[in-house]
C-alpha cells in the first residue's frame, strides 16, 4: 500500500508553532489573550487546511508532495499565522513591523512556486489549486484586517472568490472549466500588494486609492471569465 509523504504538512505545523512562539517571546502582543486567540486560529487553519490537502492527495493517489508544493505549505504556513494576527488584532493592537514581516514573505512566495514548478516539471491539478486556495484565503484575511480603517466594501475583494463558487452551486454552467489566463495572476498579485500595503501603512493617504484600483481590476477579471462562461452555456459542460 503506497503512503502519503506528509513530512511537509508536519513541518508546516511545526514552522506555525515555532514562528508563533517566537513572535510571543519577542512580545509582540499584548500580554492579554489575544495570543490564545491568534494560537487558536492559526493551528484551526493548518488543521483544516492540510485535512483538505491529504483528502486531495489520497483521492489523487499522489505518493509525493513536489517541491513546489513544500513552497505553497510554507506560504500556507504564513497565511495561518496572519490569520491568526488577524483575528488577534480585535482584541489587541498588533505591531504593524510583525505584519511586514509575515505578508511580505508570504507574497514573495507566491510567485517562487509557480517558477519552481516550472522548472522542477512538477505542475500538477491539485498543485495550482492548493496554490488558488492559498492565494484566496490570504486575499479574504487581509480584507478583513483592512476593512477595519478603509470600510467594509474592502471585503468585496476577499469575498469574491467564495461568492463565484457559491453561484457555480445555484448556476453549473459557472463551474465550466476555464482557460488557462496569465492575467488573472496579475490580477491576484495586485490585490495582495494593494492589500498588503493598507495593511502594512506604507502609504497612508493613498490606501483606499490603491485598494479600490484593485477591486476594479478584480473586477474586470472575474467579469470577463463570467462573460466567457455565460457565451457557452449552451455546450457540454466539463466541470473543474
Amino acid at each position: 500500500m503506497r503512503r502519503v509523504q506528509f513530512a511537509p504538512i508536519s513541518s508546516a505545523i511545526a514552522g506555525t508553532a515555532a514562528a508563533t512562539v517566537l513572535g510571543l517571546a519577542a512580545g509582540s502582543w499584548d500580554r492579554s489573550w489575544a495570543p490564545a486567540v491568534g494560537w487558536l486560529v492559526a493551528l484551526s487553519y493548518l488543521v483544516v487546511s492540510n485535512a483538505l490537502l491529504v483528502r486531495g492527495l489520497r483521492s489523487r493517489n499522489s505518493t509525493r508532495f513536489g517541491p513546489a508544493n513544500r513552497v505553497t505549505a510554507v506560504r500556507s504556513t504564513l497565511v495561518g499565522m496572519i490569520s491568526g494576527i488577524v483575528v488577534a488584532s480585535f482584541v489587541a493592537p498588533v505591531p504593524t513591523t510583525l505584519m511586514m514581516a509575515l505578508v511580505v514573505p508570504a507574497l514573495v512566495l507566491d510567485a517562487v512556486d509557480g517558477w519552481v514548478a516550472r522548472h522542477t516539471n512538477s505542475t500538477s491539478e491539485l498543485g495550482a489549486r492548493f496554490d488558488m486556495e492559498v492565494d484566496a484565503f490570504l486575499l479574504l484575511v487581509l480584507s478583513v484586517y483592512v476593512s477595519k480603517n478603509l470600510g467594509t466594501w474592502v471585503l468585496a475583494i476577499g469575498t469574491m472568490r467564495y461568492l463565484f463558487v457559491i453561484a457555480g452551486w445555484i448556476f453549473p454552467w459557472l463551474r465550466r472549466q476555464l482557460p488557462s489566463r496569465y492575467w488573472r495572476k496579475v490580477v491576484t498579485a495586485v490585490q495582495g500588494i494593494a492589500l498588503a500595503t493598507a495593511a502594512t501603512r506604507l502609504l497612508p493617504g493613498l490606501d483606499a486609492l490603491l485598494v479600490a484600483l484593485a477591486l476594479v481590476l478584480l473586477l474586470e477579471s472575474f467579469g470577463r471569465d463570467v462573460l466567457w462562461l455565460a457565451a457557452r452555456r449552451s455546450e457540454p459542460v466539463r466541470f473543474r
